[in-house]
């Protein structure tokens, strides 16, 4: 039995606050008003009998303590969002044909996940799924291929298309295990590693350049590799260094020991995770299928990243629906 004082809502405002460091922006992400979640985090602290966060620190910071409960309960939060998820049905029993499609980050857990949760709702339905690159997808958007995509979000969205908003996920270095570098030095070019580089015709590769030249960076293009996993592996083997995102890093889990993920110290250097919904769709379908991507990007990328990776939480997170 949890001891008196240690409820679900006050852990929700604990996680809020450790990801996005002040009291404001968890009001923002609970729903709660201010002094409720300095209300919510005293009880908690009092019940839990220690100091969970740093409060003398802008941004606040989790104390050790905190930390620890940070990794037990974001594993049992998981849980939980995954066990509402999974059982959410979404009202989509009036569609008679759905085309949907999803960048290929999600392939390895969020895709299977989503299909079939798409299923158990879809009765009578046409039903088509495909995986893709961003550019493609938003393509697809526009020539009306596709009804619904979620992918990354082009610096020119989908002409006539309403956007949903779910996540922003920064980017940041991956560097072989053991390697005896800062990311100032890498990204000098002072390190005996090359920048081994997405190839130019993905979205990813043109943020990441967007962001290089815009910090003055010009940094070699002697590997260019067009598929994730390879490029990951190469970091993983010692050939090189990258610069990938979170969701990138975490669908890599099989090279995580041979890799060291790192901050990338330029300045809102991130892409935002988009769902896209054609002109000729409105809601509540694209809402619903949103909130459910969010469900399942919380469960099963941002909350086990940021366990793993603490300093990820206050630039990796959900972006709340902003449409309503």
């Amino acid at each position: 039995m949890l001891k008196k004082g240690v409820t679900l809502r006050g852990i929700e405002v604990f996680e809020a606050l450790a990801q996005a460091g002040s009291v404001a922006q968890a009001a923002v992400a609970t729903g709660l008003s201010q002094p409720a979640v300095s209300q919510q985090m005293r009880n908690l602290e009092q019940a839990v009998g220690a100091e969970l966060i740093d409060h003398s620190r802008r941004p606040m910071r989790l104390t050790p303590a905190g930390e620890l409960f940070l990794r037990h309960v974001g594993v049992a939060l998981s849980e939980l969002r995954q066990a509402q998820s999974e059982v959410t049905v979404m009202d989509l029993a009036h569609l008679e044909e759905l085309n949907l499609g999803i960048i290929d980050d999600f392939d390895n857990d969020l895709t299977p996940r989503l299909a079939t949760i798409l299923a158990d709702s879809l009765t009578g339905c046409r039903f088509r799924m495909i995986t893709d690159g961003s550019l493609e997808l938003a393509r697809a958007i526009t020539a009306r291929e596709l009804h619904i995509a979620i992918g990354a979000r082009p610096e020119t969205p989908p002409e006539g298309a309403t956007e949903y908003p779910l996540a922003r996920d920064p980017l940041i270095i991956v560097a072989p295990a053991g390697e005896a570098c800062t990311s100032e030095a890498l990204l000098a070019g002072a390190g005996p590693l090359p920048l081994l580089h997405y190839a130019g015709e993905q979205l990813i590769a043109r943020q990441i350049g967007k962001h290089l030249s815009r910090a003055g960076l010009s940094l070699p293009t002697r590997f260019e590799i067009g598929s994730h996993l390879a490029l990951m592996a190469m970091v993983a083997r010692g050939i090189g260094w990258s610069i990938t995102t979170p969701l990138g890093y975490m669908r890599a889990a099989r090279f995580h020991d041979a890799m060291q993920p790192m901050p990338l110290p330029l300045p809102d250097a991130a892409r935002q995770i988009t769902l896209f919904a054609g002109a000729d769709w409105s809601d509540p379908v694209p809402r619903d299928i949103a909130a459910t991507m969010r469900r399942l990007m919380q469960t099963h990328m941002i909350a086990p990243a940021t366990a793993q990776l603490p300093w990820l939480a206050e630039s990796f997170h959900l972006i709340e629906d902003q449409t309503r």
